[in-house]
């Protein structure tokens, strides 16, 4: 799986890095881990949430919006992905967008394949190559 991240992630013509956060110990649970996704998140930054009651946007409308984002200038999209317990409230709210993967429950490894493989879909649209059929 990861082989397909990298394979996704090399095609997409902006940067993209995969930073994982994992609260381990006595600082465990969604507080804990909410302190360490907030630490990478800066303040200009366009934050996507995935969470199931998030919006199920469809690969175009999802390029859309990343191509508002490029047009208006934002440098950094960060794209939060919470832990077996879902993200804390504080994280929820503090999303611009929240996006749906449809209502089911992804392990992650599949969530990174499916995020760098809509990425990847969504400049393809932006940059009008085929690889997108409606």
């Amino acid at each position: 799986m990861a082989e397909l991240v990298e394979r996704y992630r090399r095609r997409i013509p902006f940067e993209v890095e995969l930073v994982e956060k994992v609260a381990r110990g006595r600082r465990s649970g969604k507080d804990a881990e909410a302190d360490l996704i907030e630490s990478q998140i800066g303040s200009g930054d366009f934050v996507i949430a995935l969470d199931e009651r998030g919006r199920d946007l469809s690969s175009r409308d999802l390029a859309t919006r990343m191509g508002r984002l490029r047009d208006e200038g934002r440098g950094t999209v960060s794209v939060i992905v919470g832990g077996a317990d879902g993200l804390a409230e504080r994280l929820r709210l503090r999303a611009d967008l929240l996006l749906a993967f449809g209502r089911a429950t992804w392990p992650h490894m599949l969530v990174r394949v499916m995020l760098m493989e809509q990425l990847y879909r969504a400049s393809s649209i932006l940059g009008g190559h085929p690889y997108h059929r409606d």
